[in-house]
């Protein structure tokens, strides 16, 4: 049976990163404009950055939690200014007591003793990833603050967005044993272990997929899904039993060290007398890895989500196919920050997410399909829905799970 690192293993992995990840801070403020970044947290009601600022022995907000990074003369620095805790101890200066003094005076003393010129809260008008500040805490930050201190009051949306997508080198390596995880488990689900013609039907094989990733300990970030679709009947999305002769279709992720998957794969089931899929599917299934290949080749670093977008779909149909894209980032969530790079409902340029610009050591899901008639197939139109979980770092994109270049064969 599978197996995956123990927990504590796995938070261990997860720590020995986090200063590396924090040591990029300094560099990103100086992009974003930004020479104080303040972080609040409410307990039960985080910011979605805060996880990823703390270690796994700190994973929800205590009281207000408030981090604070800023550019001083002796140099950068991180301060707590929450509630004194050991655990956050190693990677930040606690300057706030909890005892005699008021949390929102210490900080407002810090920010008076640097004197930066642009403080950076997280609010945005368009990124959730930028927009964990609540309104509350907005309201008693600036009760306790002079006008000059909000005067310098910025967005840190681009800070935020930059320093969840990028990958460390050793978040890259890792991710590849993630995928490849992913995969694994998809295969098995894609095997007569599993499927028991005439009784299993697609629904019980989402079941067994989430209770595979729910016995590994690890959680999904969406509930998987099964269709399939059959010569007779076209695409099946319903819970239907599954018999020979059908394309199986799965969309599935899982979370593990602190990253997520997202596939989609196809696997054809067998008749009788077959030991191959049909020459007709690998046709089709060989059209849209040509598309991905295409997808891949305008990956190129300042590009925006939309020139990707355009270029990409450009090409395809001149090329006679018929595509549509809806690509993704993903790395610590799975619709994670960086460039839309099209959307399935809305098969144009997307204004300000999809004008995003793609950067080096960043993860995305590529996700998109083509169609093709198909004589042998009940003359249908057969859809080829496709997805891998990329890497892109600077140069070329690498797929980190093996066997996108075949639809599985259940046996």
């Amino acid at each position: 049976m599978r197996t995956v690192k123990t927990l504590r293993e796995q938070y261990q992995l997860i720590d020995e990163l986090l200063e590396k990840k924090l040591q990029q801070i300094p560099a990103l403020m100086e992009i974003a404009g930004i020479d104080m970044w303040i972080v609040f947290a409410k307990e039960y009601n985080e910011d979605p950055i805060l996880e990823f600022l703390t270690p796994t022995s700190f994973p929800t907000a205590r009281r207000l939690t408030c981090l604070i990074f800023a550019k001083t003369k002796e140099g950068f620095k991180r301060y707590n200014a929450g509630r004194p805790s050991s655990d956050l101890d190693p990677y930040y200066e606690s300057i706030f007591n909890d005892v005699d003094e008021k949390q929102f005076a210490a900080i407002r003393a810090i920010i008076e003793k640097i004197n930066p010129t642009k403080i950076g809260l997280n609010f945005s008008s368009h990124y959730a990833f930028g927009d964990g500040l609540t309104k509350s805490i907005y309201d008693d930050f600036a009760k306790a603050m002079s006008k000059e201190i909000l005067d310098k009051v910025v967005s840190a949306e681009n800070l935020c967005l930059r320093y969840l997508e990028t990958r460390l080198p050793e978040e890259l390596e890792r991710y590849k044993e993630i995928a490849e995880l992913a995969m694994d488990i998809v295969n098995e689900a894609f095997s007569f272990n599993v499927i028991e013609l005439g009784k299993t039907t697609t629904r019980d094989l989402e079941w067994w997929l989430k209770q595979e990733v729910n016995r590994l300990g690890l959680p999904f970030w969406f509930p998987p899904t099964i269709d399939l679709q059959r010569k007779d009947s076209g695409p099946i999305y319903d819970d239907v039993t599954i018999e020979r002769g059908d394309l199986l279709h799965v969309d599935f992720g899982l979370i593990y060290l602190g990253l997520c998957t997202d596939h989609q794969r196809l696997a054809y089931v067998p008749q009788v007398n077959e030991t191959e899929v049909p020459e007709y599917l690998m046709k089709a299934f060989k059209e849209n890895n040509h598309f991905q290949d295409i997808v891949c080749a305008n990956f190129i670093e300042g590009r925006t989500g939309n020139e990707i977008f355009t270029a990409s779909v450009n090409q395809a149909k001149a090329e006679g196919i018929t595509p549509m894209l809806y690509t993704h980032p993903i790395g610590h969530y799975g619709h994670g920050p960086g460039p839309t790079i099209g959307l399935f409902n809305e098969q144009k340029e997307i204004k300000v997410k999809g004008d995003y610009p793609l950067y080096k050591n960043t993860c995305y899901a590529l996700e998109l399909n083509t169609k093709r008639l198909v004589p042998e197939f009940s003359n249908k139109d057969l859809y080829v829905f496709t997805e891998e979980t990329i890497a892109f770092d600077g140069e070329k994109c690498i797929y980190l799970a093996k066997g996108r270049d075949h639809i599985h064969l259940v046996k």
